[in-house]
Order: structure tokens, then C-alpha cells, then sequence
């Protein structure tokens, strides 16, 4: 029967509609499945990198192209073993897929990367989504892996059991991409048609809860059913900022059906996941075939060394201290270059302006106070080149495997050692790594220790004290270093110290246990790494550089103004009449038992928006340009300097008193910033900035005051 033309049009103007509209891809999958990689193959440059609004959690979204030439959006969710939210980063998977975030749009499609060589756990999470009833195509990835473990994977055959596109993939050799990108450009796809009866115990739970869900959050019947059975399995635990909370009712009837299988003894939870791991196992059967007996594979036979009761710790010292000895000799070169080219530019504006507070706000203000963060962009790089190294090859879950046991002394577990480490360069990424951690309260404490690693902006006050303390040639170099290696030994000690204190008073808790799986070893992929170092570094400089602009022009104005009133003062009396020397003499009662006066107190004000801005403030106290670059005149005029009765102020116990200091205050705004961002309130940062700077006086005291009692 021919159809009317105007019906005809119609029809034929909705498919032109629906091909013209560029769908919104999200990728998803287990961590180690290679879903980064393949992102990052279908994208490649073409990325942005942010965060979500109102949470912490890294948001990638990139753009590849159809067969036709269109573009396609591809947002790369965080990895997880399933819906089942235990992190912020699980959770803000779990939101966007259910459509719970308002400033993320629900995907049309979803790509669901799946490692081949472990197929019946990484189709859990298929298995989950599938139930939402939306287009999924499934990448069947590390098919050349599966194949070296003896296993045979019938892509198929699974795609005939699923309903859905499965494509063969080994995204580290770009293989299946071209198969990947065709099914994409689909304008339609096939819905699932896999079978899965919800255990009789459970059904009237779900059903109820999937008609709230419908009746009251507005979510389509299949998603209704799919978020049915996922709160019956963690209860919604997890929840971020930015997420749309539930209804009461849905709350309501989640907490009547959770009391009626407690009171009757029901494991309810376990039952789902059983009934679930049943099916999936069925399927396997069908479409996995092992082709030979599998002996120890390669990685297990590296995994007999490297993670060994002492070979492990060999191999990992050896590891640490290449990575410690890159960041701060490798980038000696580039830091030099940089500051060079800082004082150049400084010069270049001295040379172009007239004198006056304008050329003094560019070179002092904005040249000078953002130009000691870029210095530490080549220890940055190097320091984020190695981590991407070690997670690359898949080595860095073994660091944090032989590291549980000495982290579970002090109530936290290995995961926390990686952004520990990572403070040693600088506390702000070390900070943000922390997202990984599962249990918050793990990871808040992580948070609140890991400014006490002594990061590289503490270098340049503890190389100017050290040359006042020891100053000439005479004394060895091996003596330096050990007051430099006391210092860093004395921060950890005190991030251990305090994150046993914590886990065992604010945030006491059961002791942690870590599953973390151990990823199979790969060659480094430098492409992939240099891709995320760069976007790393790129976050850095943004996130701190511009905090440390807008303090440093405030810094700026305070030592500046009010002007004394004699045109033919000196610096040092300039600065003792601003504002910031005003703020030094108010501070003095206060740091005087420490054996600091009110020049030091401004260093120590002026320091807070970066501690390596302490050397360039004691240079213009103490009237000696470009401390920066030289610090022997510095560390002279230093010795020289005076108490009113004649005394002198840099002793050798007030060196070693203000690096203890820098050890222990958190003298860094960008940090405190950070901390603020990854724990959405001021009351963390303000309680690290109490604790931190109160023990930093304590300890000082104590160390002051025992000197002087022994005649120091």
C-alpha cells in the first residue's frame, strides 16, 4: 500500500533529523580494560580536560569522526568494576549514565570497553548496563593478550548472545579502531536482548521501587529498573556534589524493604550479585574457549621478583630513589633556563618603563611572584613523566601493593602511597590524586598529611639556610646533604606520625584492606604518556599559577604602600612602613619565643602564597637584589643582620628553627585552595592550616628555647 506523501516527508524529514544530530558517546569500562587507551586512540589531540562541577572528578571529553565526516562527542567516564558507586569517581559513572547530574547530559550511546582476557568480570559492569536499555556497543579490547593467555574469544558469538555491536579491538595498535568508528556512525543501533530473570526473593522490591523512580524522579521504565536494582544492591552510599538527590519516597520504600530483609535475615545484595555472575558465567561458557593450558604467564613469572619479600624492596628503592634523583638533578638545566629568562624579562621591563609602582608591579608583583612556580615546571614534568611511566607499564599498583603493609601501621593502605609520593614535587598534584582512594576517610586523611612531604618549594629556603648555617667551602658537602636528607626525613615522620594520630581519633576507623587488581605488564606507551603529562602540567600551571598571581599583587601592594615618607629611604625602611611591615611588627610577640623578629615574621606572612617566595622577600628586606639568582650576598647580609641590642639574628638555632618551620607550617596558598576544591569546604583547609602551622610553632619553641637553655 503506497503511503500518503505527506506522511512520507515526514518520515523521511525525522530520519534526515536523526542522522544530522551528533550523538554523545560515553565510554566506560573496568580500570587496566585499556579504556584510556582507546579513548585516546579515537580522539587523539582533540580533547578537553576539566573537572565536573561541583566535584573533583576529572571530566574528558573528545571528539573522532564518523564515516561520513561528522563529528562525534565521546565522553571517557572513570573506570569501575561496576555501578556500584565506592568512590567519587564511581559514583559521578553511576550518576551520569542514570542521567542524575544536571550539568552533564545523559549519553545517547554507550561504548563499553572490555578487557577479552578477563571477560566474565569485566561483563558485570556490560551486564549492568544493558539493563538501562540504551545503544551500547561493546569493545572488546586486548584480544592479542587473551590470545597469549591461551583463551579464544568467540566476538560472534557474543555479539549474537548480547543483541549488541562487539568489535574486536587492541587499542594499543590502533587495530579496530576503523571496525570501532563504523558501528558509531550507525544512525541506528540494535537494543539488547539479553535475558536476566531478577530473583523471585527480590522482584517486589524492584517493582515498587521502579515505579517511584518512574512516577517520582521521571526516569524512563528501563532506567527506573535499572536504578531499582542497583540501590537494592549498595543502598546509593556514595553520593558527590552536583548529583540530584532521590525523592523522599524512593527513600522511604528503600528503607522498608531494607528492614524487612534485615529482620528476616535476607542478603538481599548477595543475591542479586550472585543471580548476575550466574548468568554472565552461562554466557562465557558459550563464547570463551581455552585453547591450551595456562601455566604462570609472563607477568607472573616478573611478578616473582618484583614483588618478593626482598627483591621487591630492592627493586622498588632502586626505583624511588631514580625518580627522587631525576626531579631534583635532571631538572636542575630547565629550572636554571627558566629563572634566566625571568630575570631577562624582569630586565626587558626595567629597560622599556620609566621607574614607578606600574613597572614595580610587573617585575616585582606578577613577573616575580608567578615566575618561582614555573621554575618548578620541569620537576613537574619529569615527576608526572615517571608516574605515567610506572602506570603505564602497570608497575605502579605493585608500589602500592609492597607498600600496604608499612601505610596499614599507620591505619591507611597502599593506595595512599602514590599521592604521597607524588608531594615530594609538589603537594597539589599529590593532593588531586587522592580521587582513587575508595574510603573517604582514607582519603581525607591523605589529604590533610600530604603537604607535610617536603615539596620542591621548600628547596630554596632550606639551601639559603643551610649556606648561612654553613656557610664557606670548607665545609662538606656531605654535611649539607644530611641537613637536607634530615629535613625531608623529618616531614615524613610527620605526615606518618599525624596520619596515625588521625586514623585513630577524627577519622577513626576499621583498619583498611586493599583489592587492587594487578594490571598485566606492557611496554611504556610514550605517545600516551607525554599526552598526559602535558595535560597535567597544563592543570598545574592553571590551577596554582593563577593563584599565585592574584596573591602576589596583593603581596605586592602591601609592601609597597603606605610610601614612607622620606623619598630617600631605604628599602628596609619602606618596607617597615607598609602595611606588610606593620603586619611584622604585630606579628613579633608572637614568633619572638621562636627566636624570629618582625623581618622574619614578614617573610613568613609574605611566604604563605608559596614558601620559595620567602628568599626573594628576605632579599629586599635586607637590601640585596637578585637573592633569586646569587644567594651568597644574601646569605652575608643574613649573618650580618642584628637584634637592637647588637645580637645576632640569624644564629645558627634560628636556621635550623625557621627550616623546622617550613617543615612542618603550611605556608602555601594554592595548596590550601586545592584542599578546599577536592573536599567542597573551608573547614578542612582551615583545620590543616591550625594543625600544620600550630605544630610548626610547638616544635620550633621546644627546639628554640632547649637550644638556648644549652647555650646555643
Amino acid at each position: 500500500m503506497k503511503l500518503p506523501s505527506h506522511i512520507t516527508s515526514t518520515a523521511r524529514r525525522r530520519a534526515e533529523s536523526a542522522s544530522d544530530r551528533t550523538p554523545i558517546y560515553a565510554m566506560v569500562g573496568n580500570p587496566n580494560s585499556g579504556k584510556t587507551t582507546l579513548f585516546n586512540a579515537l580522539t587523539g589531540l582533540r580533547q578537553k580536560v576539566g573537572n565536573y562541577p561541583g566535584v573533583t572528578v576529572e571530566k574528558k571529553i573528545g571528539t573522532t569522526w564518523s564515516q561520513h565526516g561528522k563529528p562525534i562527542q565521546v565522553i571517557d567516564l572513570p573506570g569501575a568494576y561496576s555501578l556500584a558507586a565506592r568512590s567519587p569517581d564511581e559514583a559521578v559513572l553511576r550518576d551520569v549514565l542514570f542521567g542524575r547530574r544536571e550539568d552533564t547530559p545523559q549519553p545517547d550511546r554507550i561504548i563499553c570497553v572490555v578487557d577479552a582476557a578477563n571477560l566474565e568480570r569485566n561483563l558485570y559492569l556490560v551486564h549492568q548496563i544493558l539493563d538501562l536499555g540504551r545503544p551500547v556497543i561493546v569493545a572488546l579490547n586486548m584480544m592479542d593478550m587473551a590470545a597469549a593467555a591461551g583463551l579464544k574469544v568467540d566476538a560472534a558469538a557474543l555479539e549474537r548472545a548480547l543483541g549488541v555491536p562487539v568489535i574486536p579491538c587492541e587499542a594499543v595498535h590502533g587495530k579496530g579502531l576503523v571496525g570501532l568508528r563504523l558501528a558509531m556512525s550507525r544512525v541506528e543501533l540494535p537494543l539488547a536482548r539479553h535475558r536476566w530473570d531478577v530473583p523471585a526473593a527480590v522482584a517486589p522490591a524492584v517493582a515498587e521501587l521502579q515505579a517511584s523512580l518512574t512516577d517520582n524522579e521521571g526516569r524512563a521504565p528501563l532506567v527506573a529498573r535499572a536504578e531499582a536494582l542497583l540501590l537494592l544492591t549498595d543502598f546509593d552510599t556514595v553520593r558527590v556534589a552536583g548529583s540530584r538527590p532521590l525523592s523522599a519516597r524512593t527513600h522511604e520504600i528503600l528503607g522498608n524493604w531494607r528492614q524487612r530483609w534485615e529482620s528476616a535475615g535476607t542478603d538481599w545484595a548477595a543475591t542479586l550479585i550472585r543471580s548476575r555472575y550466574d548468568s554472565i558465567g552461562g554466557l562465557c561458557q558459550d563464547v570463551v574457549v581455552r585453547t591450551r593450558e595456562q601455566g604462570p604467564s609472563r607477568s607472573d613469572r616478573i611478578d616473582a621478583v618484583l614483588c618478593h619479600s626482598f627483591w621487591g624492596w630492592v627493586v622498588f628503592g632502586a626505583i624511588m630513589t631514580a625518580l627522587l634523583f631525576s626531579i631534583f638533578s635532571l631538572a636542575e638545566g630547565p629550572m636554571d633556563w627558566i629563572e634566566s629568562q625571568t630575570t631577562a624579562l624582569k630586565g626587558l621591563v626595567n629597560g622599556a618603563m620609566a621607574a614607578g609602582d606600574l613597572r614595580a608591579l610587573l617585575t616585582e608583583g606578577i613577573i616575580g611572584g608567578v615566575g618561582p612556580i614555573i621554575k618548578f615546571l620541569p620537576q613537574i614534568l619529569i615527576l608526572f613523566f615517571f608516574v605515567g611511566l610506572l602506570e603505564n607499564t602497570g608497575y605502579m599498583a605493585r608500589a602500592a601493593f609492597i607498600m600496604d603493609r608499612p601505610m596499614s601501621k599507620v591505619g591507611l593502605n597502599g593506595r595512599s602511597f602514590i599521592p604521597l609520593l607524588g608531594s615530594y614535587a609538589c603537594a597539589i598534584p599529590g593532593i588531586m590524586a587522592t580521587r582513587t582512594i575508595e574510603n573517604a576517610k582514607d582519603r581525607l586523611v591523605t589529604i590533610l598529611v600530604a603537604p607535610l612531604m617536603s615539596c620542591s618549594a621548600r628547596l630554596p629556603v632550606y639551601l639559603l639556610m643551610i649556606a648561612t648555617l654553613l656557610p664557606g667551602d670548607a665545609v662538606s658537602a656531605g654535611k649539607k646533604a644530611g641537613l637536607m636528607l634530615l629535613m625531608y626525613a623529618l616531614g615524613t615522620f610527620g605526615a606518618f606520625g599525624f596520619a596515625w594520630l588521625f586514623k585513630r581519633t577524627l577519622f577513626k576507623s576499621a583498619p583498611p584492606h586493599m583489592i587492587m587488581e594487578l594490571p598485566p605488564y606492557q611496554p611504556p606507551r610514550l605517545r600516551e604518556i607525554l599526552r598526559q603529562m602535558l595535560g597535567r602540567a597544563w592543570l598545574f600551571l592553571k590551577n596554582a599559577g593563577t593563584i599565585i598571581l592574584a596573591i602576589s599583587i596583593v603581596l605586592w601592594a602591601l609592601t609597597t604602600y603606605p610610601k614612607h615618607p622620606d623619598p630617600a629611604a631605604t628599602p628596609t625602611e619602606q618596607i617597615a612602613h607598609s602595611f606588610a611591615g606593620q603586619a611584622g611588627h604585630l606579628l613579633e610577640p608572637v614568633i619572638k619565643p621562636l627566636g624570629f623578629d618582625w623581618r622574619i615574621g614578614i617573610g613568613l606572612i609574605t611566604s604563605f602564597a608559596a614558601r620559595e617566595v620567602f628568599v626573594s622577600s628576605m632579599g629586599v628586606i635586607f637590601g640585596v637584589a637578585g637573592a633569586d639568582e646569587n644567594p651568597t650576598p644574601l646569605r652575608d647580609a643574613l649573618r650580618a643582620a642584628r637584634w637592637p641590642d647588637g645580637a645576632p639574628l640569624f644564629t645558627p638555632l634560628v636556621c635550623l628553627v625557621l627550616m623546622i618551620y617550613y617543615v612542618f607550617a603550611m605556608q602555601c596558598m594554592s595548596t590550601v585552595a586545592v584542599v578546599k576544591r577536592e573536599t567542597n569546604s573551608w573547614r578542612w583547609p582551615l583545620f590543616q592550616i591550625f594543625y600544620m602551622t600550630g605544630t610548626a610553632w610547638l616544635f620550633c619553641f621546644v627546639v628554640y628555647q632547649m637550644g638556648r637553655s644549652l647555650g646555643y
